[in-house]
């Protein structure tokens, strides 16, 4: 199997390092296409008005080239130009930082796996309930069998995204295919001082607890399971079609 590998924290992540490895490993042929620098939380940007320059980096076990832009350009830029072939699937992580609920439409990770749904190539975006992961080589393991247990050829148009909770491996409780929370962040901003005495602002939230849906992908992580959620992004609410074309329907 080909496997493009990429991710939003940058080709020298812990992350995308340690699956690389256990992606060999297991007889992969991967080919890695990161951004240079960390991309969190870019969503779907894609770059327009500056050259996307590439470096070829092969140092420390892993060959690869990361890419000045965003999530998005590595895997455009990888499809439709620096690939030979396309892959069988493309892997994004593994990212620092959980990304369920509304993360989705924030993270680079899943960005990442979604310009590769819509190229119809089959995608796994793979991410970690901890900012600062320290070892991830069992779950690098797990993602390595979870591939072998997907006939992926059904997933061309659709991104599956894949979470570990925060707790060492051997903790996990199980793993639970379920939905998205459609609970949303709690927001506000850290009014700072620079060392030069001048103004800035920082973006803290959370999800409450008490808004979560018991079996929300963000649920069980916080109760240490692993999640699964197939996504599909088709944003077409179909229940107001007919009552928006009634409202508008005689506008001209």
């Amino acid at each position: 199997m080909k496997i493009l590998l990429t991710n939003d924290d940058g080709i020298f992540a812990i992350g995308l390092r340690t699956l690389y490895r256990a992606l060999i490993d297991k007889g992969y042929d991967v080919s890695v296409i990161a951004p240079l620098t960390e991309q969190s939380a870019v969503g779907h940007a894609v770059t327009l008005s500056n050259p996307l320059r590439i470096k070829k980096i092969n140092e420390n076990g892993l060959k690869g080239i990361g890419v000045r832009g965003t999530p998005v350009d590595c895997v455009k830029l990888a499809l439709t130009t620096l690939l030979k072939n396309t892959p069988d699937l493309v892997v994004s992580g593994i990212n620092s930082g959980a990304n369920v609920g509304v993360d989705i439409l924030y993270s680079g990770t899943v960005a990442a796996a979604t310009e590769a749904a819509l190229a119809k190539v089959p995608a796994l975006a793979v991410s970690i309930d901890n900012f600062q992961p320290l070892d991830l080589k069992k779950q690098a393991e797990f993602v390595c069998e979870f591939i072998e247990k997907i006939e992926w050829i059904k997933y061309r148009n659709k991104v599956i995204n894949l979470n570990f909770p925060n707790c060492a491996f051997d903790e996990i409780k199980g793993v639970k295919v379920c939905a998205q929370t459609q609970a949303v962040y709690k927001d506000w901003y850290e009014k700072r001082l620079d060392p030069r005495g001048k103004p800035y602002f920082w973006l803290c939230g959370y999800i409450p607890k008490e808004n979560l849906s018991p079996k929300s992908d963000r649920a069980y992580l916080n109760e240490g399971y692993i999640t699964v959620t197939p996504l599909h992004f088709d944003f077409t609410d179909k229940g107001l079609l007919k009552t928006l074309n009634n409202e508008i329907g005689d506008l001209f």
